[in-house]
């Protein structure tokens, strides 16, 4: 798989141990102890997310331009580890808008450069499995920072803001992993980009790729923020100490059924996988807004899992895939900005629709978006694997 793929995968475990320790708790945090409603907790993740996605097109950008991605990977890992923790002081919903934009900043800084170098570290043949295992260890971290955090919280009983100060332990082991393991991948110079035009880091994206992206920012529109789900999973009556657990299952589905994704997707096109996820998501949102019982609330978030672990790790080799080596970091920002502009107005619109007409009107507006997405997508992405140039 390569040195790269593991050290990236090793510190995404670690950062994700951190992040969600806190990110299950933080709805019931806004909601009980800061009495915020569910449009302010749109406004928290959407805003934090469209910030991150700025950041995510420059830094895959700048690392094209130059020789070395490492830099920027671990800058922004560094920033989030630092900021993520301070939700511990904070006693408005302001606050933790500021705490969760600083930390999506380093996310921001972080993805697209990680991503590009990911890529630059592997074989085309083996895009899918990589970026699968990639994504698979992320989620493995979400698994054991929901169970630490529930730990703590049940048998120390101790303040929330307690946990979200312990959070920043496995933070700090990312990045020194990241500082000491992780390697550049040797590039051409930049002198030697411009010398040849096709391969300059101006050459364009392509049409292909524009088309894919326009249907993953559809797409995005109605994917809110899974807040609204661990919400919904307390409207049904799982209780807010069990939020953690069901968190974890959640990822422990993501994580089993990546690797497998993305392996899936080298060998029969990346197409299928994704539309079948997409569908599955549309499917899941649709049962989540008519579900009358808690035990509906653990299969559905069972079922939600596998939609990740077929598109996640699938649609960045399929980016991968459409686009010159040497514009993979600006592909990789234009990606993730899409995703993130969509987040906000996705689930800012969720919240208001959840506010106003109910959860089942929101879940219902998700679902469809997913539907004419997955339509998009089975029209305009390429029907086999493809190589992306040299």
């Amino acid at each position: 798989m390569g040195r790269n793929v593991i050290v990236l995968s090793v510190v995404s475990f670690f950062t994700d141990v951190s992040s969600e320790m806190i990110y299950p708790l933080l709805p019931v945090f806004l909601s009980v102890v800061l009495h915020a409603s569910a449009s302010a907790i749109g406004v928290v993740e959407g805003a934090a997310e469209s910030t991150a996605a700025l950041l995510k097109l420059a830094s895959g950008w700048w690392s094209d331009r130059v020789r070395r991605r490492k830099p920027l990977v671990v800058a922004g890992y560094a920033l989030a580890s630092l900021a993520r923790p301070l939700i511990a002081v904070t006693q408005n919903v302001a606050q933790v808008v500021a705490i969760r934009v600083s930390d999506r900043v380093g996310k921001g800084i972080r993805t697209s450069p990680r991503d590009a170098l990911i890529a630059d570290s592997v074989d085309p043949a083996i895009r899918g499995r990589a970026f699968g295992f990639h994504r698979a260890s992320d989620h493995a971290g979400a698994v054991v920072g929901p169970l630490l955090a529930f730990a703590i919280l049940r048998w120390e009983h101790v303040p929330l803001r307690h946990v979200f100060w312990l959070a920043a332990i496995p933070g700090v082991i990312a990045v020194i992993v990241l500082v000491v393991a992780a390697r550049d991948v040797p590039r051409e110079p930049a002198a030697s980009r411009r010398a040849t035009p096709e391969r300059a880091s101006g050459a364009p994206l392509g049409g292909r790729f524009w088309a894919v992206l326009g249907v993953l920012f559809l797409f995005t529109l109605g994917n809110s923020t899974d807040a609204f789900l661990l919400l919904r999973a307390t409207q049904l009556g799982v209780p807010a100490a069990l939020a953690p657990i069901l968190w974890a299952m959640l990822h422990v589905v993501k994580s089993a059924s990546s690797t497998p994704g993305g392996a899936l997707s080298d060998r029969i096109g990346r197409k299928p996988l994704i539309v079948a996820g997409w569908l599955l998501y549309g499917v899941v949102y649709l049962l989540f807004g008519r579900a009358t019982a808690a035990w509906e609330a653990w299969a559905l978030f069972a079922v939600y899992g596998v939609y990740f672990g077929l598109t996640e790790g699938v649609e960045k080799a399929l980016v991968t895939d459409l686009v010159p080596a040497t514009r993979r970091g600006a592909a990789f920002g234009w990606y993730n900005l899409a995703i993130g502009l969509g987040a906000f107005p996705a689930s800012l619109l969720f919240g208001v629709i959840w506010d106003r007409a109910g959860a089942r009107a929101a879940f219902t507006f998700g679902a469809l978006l997913a539907l004419i997405a997955a339509t998009g997508m089975a029209l305009v992405a390429p029907a086999r694997r493809v190589r992306s140039p040299a």
